[in-house]
């Protein structure tokens, strides 16, 4: 059995959780934008937590897009028939990853490149 106490405490919300949910709610629409031109919201939500956060998986993507297609165009026939082309679904599959935990609210990371960070 559990007492009213148990249940105050798994009902309180922590106050800087709250925060963030906030700054996620008002700031959805330059965390998508992130994934298009990234320091757009570098630009207009300087104090924004989430959309920083978005605009660094943005900058990653922009750099693994940029790194694979420089190999794949470098590399002869390699190159064009198989890097470029799973290279670049897979960075348009991180972009829809991307939008899609921004359109959330969530600051989840991007699979393989999302733990690194450079705007910090």
């Amino acid at each position: 059995m559990t007492d009213g106490s148990e249940k105050e405490n798994q009902q309180q919300k922590d106050p800087s959780q709250d925060q963030v949910s906030e700054d996620a709610q008002k700031n959805k629409g330059l965390g998508i934008v992130a994934y298009i031109i990234f320091f757009i919201p570098l630009l207009v939500a300087k104090e924004s937590k989430f959309a920083t956060y978005h605009a660094n998986q943005g900058l990653l993507l922009l750099l693994t897009a940029i790194i694979i297609n420089t190999a794949g165009t470098l590399i002869p026939i390699i190159g064009w028939l198989i890097i470029l082309p799973i290279g670049n679904l897979f960075v348009f599959i991180l972009w829809l990853i991307g939008i899609l935990n921004a359109a959330k609210g969530e600051m989840a990371p991007l699979p393989v490149i999302g733990k690194y960070h450079i705007i910090k």
